[in-house]
């Protein structure tokens, strides 16, 4: 029996020697795989029309996979251009309602340098002369206040049809945003609504990460710091399980300026310290990463 029992021990401690992990222990942190998620809203109110997406799916950076109903918006567009038309027909032509006045200006510089003509050989008084003189000075007067309340006119116009213009833009911003598109590259993960559901502004559409370019958030100890630095180099560890591990090159992109609690399913270097700080690492997955996914950090090799 105490053959038995010693056999049963060594059992147990080749076991235990296992779960350790086949890195064995050479590891200085651990953390979870993470993604840029970003969940994409609605940003107009109506009836989806169309949204052609699936979990799963992948997408380039402003692909148009939908969009929200947009014939009110384009009905009120077409008013507000109707409305300008009608806004500028009523733009004065300054130079053809100033040719009046203008010709009578010109017709009575002639008439006075006639009459000057026929002063110098006395065929005239210097009286019809003034007169000329002061009816000339009137047309040029009625002319500049013509001219001043035409402009006056068109100006109040062009604020007018400028105020529509303004409209329009903003009736194409929201036809603009009544197309639904993806802000980044990256993998459809959830699927919030269907065609034919009416969306609101702030609706959440879908969630999307790309997941091409992940990261590891993993935890270090003070001691540590001083062994890491942003743009440092260093090996990720990713157990698949049933001793399929692999190991990806990552760089650190960030390192927390605050120390915090160790999150109770992290492990440390170090597990009899308390407070920790957390780091980014940029990795490059090749398709066998997935978030939430447990990984190891050698800070050297």
């Amino acid at each position: 029996m105490k053959t038995i029992g010693n056999i049963l021990l060594y059992i147990l401690f080749v076991t235990a020697f296992v779960s350790c992990g086949n890195n064995d222990g050479k590891y200085d942190a651990t953390g979870t795989f993470e993604a840029t998620e970003v969940i994409v809203s609605a940003e107009a109110n109506g009836k989806i029309m169309q949204f052609d997406v699936t979990e799963g799916q992948r997408l380039t950076e402003n692909q148009e996979i939908g969009y929200i109903d947009t014939v009110q918006l384009w009905l009120k567009k077409q008013q507000l251009l109707e409305n300008i038309k009608s806004v500028n027909s009523r733009r004065s032509d300054i130079a053809k309602q100033i040719a009046a006045t203008r010709e009578q200006i010109a017709k009575q510089k002639y008439e006075k340098a006639r009459f000057e003509a026929l002063l110098e050989s006395n065929a005239a008084n210097r009286k019809q002369v003034d007169d000329i003189d002061a009816e000339l000075l009137v047309l040029e007067k009625q002319l500049v206040a013509q001219i001043s309340t035409l402009e006056n006119g068109n100006q109040s116009i062009e604020g007018e049809s400028a105020a529509i213009d303004v409209q329009v833009a903003q009736i194409e911003d929201q036809l603009q945003k009544s197309h639904i598109t993806s802000p980044i590259n990256g993998t459809i993960l959830t699927k919030y609504a269907e065609q034919g559901e009416l969306a609101s502004v702030g609706k959440a559409l879908f969630k999307i990460a790309d997941i091409d370019n992940m990261f590891l958030r993993a935890y270090v100890t003070s001691d540590q710091l001083s062994d890491i630095k942003i743009g440092q180099n260093v090996t990720l560890i990713a157990d698949y399980g049933k001793d399929n591990i692999k190991e990806y090159p990552g760089k650190i992109t960030w390192i927390a300026d605050e120390s915090e609690f160790t999150p109770k399913n992290i492990q440390t270097k170090d597990e009899r310290a308390n407070l920790v700080y957390a780091v980014k690492i940029a990795v490059k997955n090749d398709g066998y990463i997935k978030i939430g996914m447990y990984g190891q950090v050698k800070l050297k090799p």
